[in-house]
């Protein structure tokens, strides 16, 4: 069976703010046309890794490669494979949809005719063609992301990091932006990074990284990961604040789901039968998931996806001031 062809090549990264190691010999492989998503909770290591990958950061140590080029030693081819959606808003709201697109296109040198075709083509691919006139101001959250996700192909990128690309919008538009990067991936073959902080959204990914303290802590298929570390999860809604400082008195190793869930990684039923017990009369909602990704990351990491990092960590997922990148 062949092989398939390696993406990204990450060997043995890392870097240091100060006396913080943000990223300790990480090391793994994302496939050509796979979806790979990156989870971590905040301070993770997950944007310093993302920012050495867009040739941003330098890494103290190790070496990376996109589609063959290193991210070092041949940064402006890396950024002619490379598009990148950020969590930000990075559109020029002052500009129609389709003169964002010719910017971009102009920035990488891209013809007259090709940049025509390569929107036409991507609007289409993105359903916005019926808005390619109006002002960037005018649009949705949802519709400004598809905009900045044509716009990351525009110069045909084999690569595309989305960082987080689903944050701010209502749950509807979160599913319908998955459709499109599975449409995307399909028909244009193109290689999908994602990180998110909605953990159910990363099911349909190919493979899932876990990383938390600058490592990583698991790498595989989101079945093989509740396979091999997914446990029974509680999830519960107290009715008021006391109701829930109490079950956290008890419980302090439950964390805060995004959508205001006490979640407890637990298969042990006299968990369930003391919080029946005690706190039944408490709760709006119980239920119990059998095995889910939730499950795994809390399981491997200890917190929430959500948790705020510890002073010592906030430099993770950015660059503290005075050391900018210079590239």
């Amino acid at each position: 069976m062949t092989e398939p062809a390696i993406a990204v090549h990450i060997d043995s990264i890392s870097k240091r703010f100060g006396r913080v190691l943000a990223l300790d010999d990480v090391s793994f492989d994302i496939r050509a046309n796979e979806m790979f998503a990156i989870l971590g909770p905040n301070g993770a290591g997950k944007s310093t890794l993302i920012m050495i990958l867009c040739t941003l950061l330098r890494p103290d140590g190790g070496s990376a490669t996109i589609m063959g080029k290193d991210v070092l030693r041949a940064s402006r081819a890396v950024r002619r494979n490379l598009g990148v959606v950020f969590q930000e808003p990075s559109l020029d709201t002052r500009l129609t949809v389709e003169e964002n697109l010719d910017f971009h296109g102009r920035v990488f040198e891209m013809s007259g005719k090709l940049r025509k075709q390569r929107m036409t083509e991507l609007l289409e691919l993105v359903e916005l063609s019926d808005v390619r006139g109006r002002l960037v101001r005018t649009l949705s959250a949802g519709m400004k992301r598809r905009v900045e996700i044509a716009r990351a192909l525009m110069h045909d990128s084999k690569v595309v990091i989305l960082d987080e690309p689903t944050v701010g919008l209502d749950a509807q538009s979160r599913a319908r932006l998955w459709e499109y990067l599975e449409r995307i991936r399909r028909e244009r073959e193109v290689t999908l990074i994602v990180t998110t902080h909605y953990i159910e959204e990363v099911e349909p990914c190919d493979r899932v990284c876990i990383i938390d303290h600058g490592k990583v802590l698991a790498l595989d298929t989101p079945d093989a990961l509740k396979a091999s570390y997914g446990e029974q999860a509680i999830r519960l809604t107290p009715r008021d604040s006391a109701a829930e400082a109490a079950i956290l008195e008890r419980f302090p190793e439950a964390v805060r789901s995004p959508d205001g869930e006490l979640v407890l990684a637990s298969g042990d039923p006299a968990v369930t039968e003391t919080l029946l017990g005690e706190f039944g009369s408490q709760l709006h909602s119980f239920s119990v998931d059998r095995s889910s990704l939730e499950s795994v990351f809390l399981r491997l990491t200890g917190r929430d996806i959500r948790d705020k990092p510890d002073a010592s960590a906030r430099t993770h997922e950015g660059v503290p001031p005075g050391q900018e990148p210079r590239m």
